[in-house]
């Protein structure tokens, strides 16, 4: 079997409703993730693109996060309105879909202006 072109990784972490660093997939439905495999297999891209399931990808306070390889492509506040956008626009296009970007500044860094309390 040939590697795959791209993993995308969408969290389905689950937190309690007051938890102030929020949950990716409140409702445990897995809609985003469905709504990505749905999206590869309408375009036929199965075999080359994949969409996996993750856990906490440690990025609540921008969720729902989703993150694309190999490029390392780090995204936040996704929709499943968002999926064909992310799809053609940076899997099949190659160009990244800026308003949905997390800033460098703000993954992995404990003073991200979008964490509670700092």
């Amino acid at each position: 079997m040939a590697k795959f072109e791209h993993h995308i990784f969408v969290c389905t972490n689950q937190r309690d409703a007051a938890n102030p660093r929020g949950s990716c997939d409140p409702t445990g439905s897995g809609e985003l993730h469905q709504a990505f495999k749905a999206g590869v297999a309408k375009r036929g891209l199965k075999g080359r693109v994949r969409a996996n399931k993750a856990g906490c990808l440690d990025q609540c306070e921008h969720g729902p996060n989703v993150v694309i390889y190999p490029e390392a492509v780090w995204y936040g506040h996704v929709a499943p309105a968002d999926v064909d956008e992310i799809l053609d626009s940076h899997i099949l296009g190659g160009r990244p879909v800026e308003r949905l970007i997390i800033a460098d500044e703000c993954l992995n860094t404990e003073h991200c202006p979008h964490k509670p309390g700092k």
